[in-house]
């Protein structure tokens, strides 16, 4: 069924497509003397095959592919197609790899496109096409469309530092985020984390001193699909959506694996208890210094720092929602002895079990947002439906004005 369905979807692509790859092919010849550009790769079952571009220096050169995918070298969907040296470097076996076939996109790649490929490629590819069916690569097809759409096709110049309003946020992968926190942790630095998503970053336009603690912290990460279509109307590449929930279990996972400890601050009574239970149950060397939740009056408030302090955690994650933690995190940050503070927002919420997340292949459109609006459309309604038009008019008008 997979395969019946390349061949009709190509098949009618170069028909529909015709007069514009003819006119690709002579163009190509015109410029070079050769229609097409040949890159030796390996295919199903390591069977060799040349994957197809059209010559020369013209937009449209992977429209060349339709041929690939028409006569099997290649699947819409597969794992990532490899030249010869590329497969005797592999860390997994070969034979298990090319099992399946390669396609134009993968599981990876896809994550990638998005900003969500914060793990291996080649574990990433086999396990979801060790359990594929007809329904798995559809989906896969169609979320690949989606997020050509989302992330674009064009190359763009990928700057170390993003800037919104005079907001500064790194632009950098997930696991270099977490070898930063790793490292700020073993030198005992003290240091202030933020994620700004557009609703974050709608509130700094205005918030005056909510932005100058941000414009101070010693890092701001990118969290959502929001940043990354800012960044493209900023002509800009986003490397990864670095937000909070997907950071959580990999941090915990590193403090487990380094022997550091984290105290969890915020939520609902029990929540936060319920986050630490499920993360040391994910990993059993994880060392919960302590939880609290975020119901206190100012008056407990020094006894909650106290407790946090005795705790002799190294990493303090505060779940008071934006933009109350960082202006929490921002007023006693001199009184508070964990290395490294962050604030979270309501991930607690999601690894309690207390509100189930969006399941991955939303996310990997970039709807995760459509999620919560579903789920909380009285509190979230305004964020979305007008603050996301509003974060966007921002982000040209910044453009406009250089």
């Amino acid at each position: 069924m997979m395969r019946l369905f390349d061949v009709l979807s190509s098949g009618l692509l170069l028909i529909v497509l015709s007069p514009l790859l003819l006119y690709r092919a002579v163009l190509a010849y015109r410029q070079t003397q050769t229609v097409f550009n040949r890159e030796p790769q390996l295919g199903y079952r390591q069977h060799p095959f040349d994957r197809l571009s059209f010559a020369g220096e013209a937009g449209g050169k992977g429209l060349a592919v339709l041929l690939n995918v028409l006569r099997g070298d290649l699947a819409w969907a597969g794992v990532r197609a490899l030249a010869a040296s590329e497969a005797a470097k592999l860390p997994v076996d070969a034979s298990q790899y090319f099992a399946c076939r390669p396609g134009v996109v993968s599981a990876y790649s896809l994550k990638q496109k998005i900003g969500l490929a914060y793990d291996d490629e080649f574990a990433t590819n086999l396990t979801f096409f060790v359990s594929l069916s007809a329904k798995n690569y559809f989906g896969l097809c169609l979320r690949a469309a989606i997020g050509l759409l989302l992330g674009g096709s064009k190359p763009r110049p990928t700057p170390p530092m993003l800037h919104f309003w005079g907001v500064n946020i790194v632009n950098t992968t997930m696991a270099e985020a977490l070898d930063w926190i790793d490292m700020r942790v073993r030198n005992r630095q003290k240091t202030l984390l933020a994620f700004v998503n557009p609703a974050c970053l709608n509130i700094a336009y205005t918030h005056d001193a909510y932005r100058q603690i941000l414009q101070d912290a010693d890092r701001v990460l990118p969290d959502g699909i929001g940043i990354k279509i800012g960044c493209r109307l900023l002509n800009q590449n986003l490397l990864a959506n670095v937000n909070g929930t997907d950071l959580f279990p990999r941090l915990c996972g590193r403090a487990a694996e380094g022997g550091y400890s984290v105290f969890l601050l915020g939520g609902l009574p029990g929540v936060a208890g319920q986050a630490a239970a499920a993360m040391q149950q994910r990993f059993p060397h994880l060392q919960i210094a302590g939880v609290q939740d975020g119901y206190f009056t100012d008056g407990q408030e020094p006894q909650v720092i106290d407790t946090i302090n005795r705790s002799g955690a190294s990493v303090l994650l505060v779940g008071f929602g934006v933009p109350k933690q960082e202006l929490w995190l921002a007023r006693h940050r001199s009184q508070l002895s964990p290395a490294v503070c962050m604030g979270i927002g309501g991930l607690f919420d999601y690894y309690s079990g207390r509100i189930p997340r969006a399941p991955v292949w939303l996310r990997e459109i970039g709807m995760e947002w459509s999620w919560r609006l579903i789920q909380e459309p009285g509190r979230m309604w305004r964020r979305y439906l007008i603050g996301n038009p509003v974060f966007l008019y921002r982000v040209w008008r910044q453009r406009q004005q250089g």
